[in-house]
């Protein structure tokens, strides 16, 4: 990968101070900072593109058009999915989970049938079912963690039944950062007679995912942790479940033919999205895949792992600091979350923040997490690939001043 010092140039708010401070940007998991490529991208399309597409038939409709559809290719070949009409264009991962929920479960699960989740799931893969479960009485099981966060698979098999129709798991967990093994839950749940739903929001940014090598059912991610503007994600679905997923809105675009007693829908994807789409979205998304490739998706992953590892070596020096999930770096990426001894991660953040430091205090939208940690809330430091070792540095000294501050006698 290009020097780090060269690649911050792209990303114009990373010249910008919090409180008089350089801004440490250490909030990815949230959402990613932009590059000023996918800013352009997204200006030069208003500058020059803006209509509406699937519709005119004079040129520069046609145009926009193929521009959209050339992300749609661009975003297949991103995940290696096999068809790019497996790709439906949503507003972003939660979306797209509740697209599964809404227009598949609800249409091919019954009373009784059972759905598996994790301890580690973010809430947009747990309310969606929990609404789900309690319209159709359907049984909701969640997978036990090991001691340092990773899934039991243990568990997951004793899990596993006849009844088991679908299992919706984090590719990487927005806390943990414990990545899973998604190939070989998709094996245990295929023999089960299940298929397998993956929330991909941290893991699309960070790895490169192969959903044929995975063997996953569907994929959701979002374009904003992973360099692409905000209100635009992904939901992969292999062809056959998509043809028996039902649309969530009708209207414009998705139309087959309308008469005043009967109407009929185009074929997927474009039955999926009615209406005037997020057509800048696509346009920043497909300027952001164009980024990540240049740098390297094998290089973003190896930086990641750099910095996370050096993050818990310094962490671990730190008697007053609690680090949650795995300590090695290989079965972790992104993010290291932790608490200090006695100190609400609040007050923590507060302190930080006084220093130019971004980072994330709270429950992370994954409270029954929280729960099993047994916390109310952590902090969490998330990486991307313009963090540098530097300013992990700066973190642990701010960390160092906030603990002498709060137990100086």
């Amino acid at each position: 990968m290009e020097k780090i010092s060269e690649l911050r140039k792209d990303f114009p708010i990373l010249n910008t101070e919090m409180n008089q401070e350089p801004l440490i940007y250490l909030d990815s998991a949230a959402t990613s900072q932009k590059p000023k490529q996918v800013i352009d991208a997204i200006s030069e399309y208003y500058k020059k593109f803006n209509c509406n597409i699937h519709r005119g038939v004079y040129q520069l409709s046609m145009q926009t058009t193929e521009m959209y559809e050339d992300v749609r290719a661009k975003v297949a070949k991103f995940i290696n999915a096999k068809d790019k009409d497996e790709v439906l264009f949503t507003k972003g991962t939660t979306e797209a989970l509740n697209w599964v929920v809404q227009g598949y479960a609800s249409h091919n699960l019954k009373a009784g049938d059972q759905i598996i989740l994790s301890y580690m799931e973010h809430h947009s893969n747990i309310v969606p079912w929990q609404i789900l479960a309690k319209q159709l009485d359907l049984k909701i099981s969640y997978v036990k963690l090991t001691s340092d966060g990773q899934l039991d698979l243990n568990d997951l098999k004793a899990k596993l039944n006849e009844h088991t129709k679908i299992v919706s798991l984090a590719h990487v967990s927005n806390v943990l950062g414990t990545i899973n093994p998604i190939k070989t839950v998709a094996d245990l749940a295929h023999q089960a007679g299940a298929i397998l739903v993956v929330d991909g929001a941290q893991a699309a940014p960070h790895l490169k995912v192969d959903v044929q090598a995975l063997d996953c059912d569907f994929y959701a991610f979002s374009g904003h942790k992973m360099l692409g503007p905000t209100g635009i994600g992904v939901l992969w679905g292999k062809k056959s479940l998509l043809e028996k997923m039902q649309p969530l809105e009708y209207g414009g675009e998705m139309i087959d033919s309308v008469s005043i007693k009967k109407t009929t829908f185009k074929d997927v994807p474009l039955n999926f999205e009615g209406g005037t789409q997020n057509i800048e979205g696509v346009i920043g998304l497909g300027a952001a895949i164009d980024y990540l490739n240049e740098v390297g998706m094998d290089n973003i992953y190896q930086h990641d792992q750099k910095l996370v590892q050096y993050t818990l070596d310094k962490l671990a020096k730190m008697p007053y600091v609690k680090v949650y999930g795995p300590m090695d770096s290989d079965k972790r990426c992104g993010v290291v979350s932790f608490n200090l001894a006695n100190i609400h991660p609040h007050d923590v953040a507060t302190f930080l923040d006084q220093d130019g430091i971004a980072l994330r205090a709270g429950h992370h939208c994954a409270q029954p997490l929280m729960d099993w940690l047994h916390v109310g809330a952590t902090l969490r430091a998330s990486f991307y690939l313009y963090n540098t070792f530097e300013e992990v540095d700066a973190l642990v000294a701010s960390l160092q001043k906030v603990e002498e501050f709060f137990n100086y006698e």
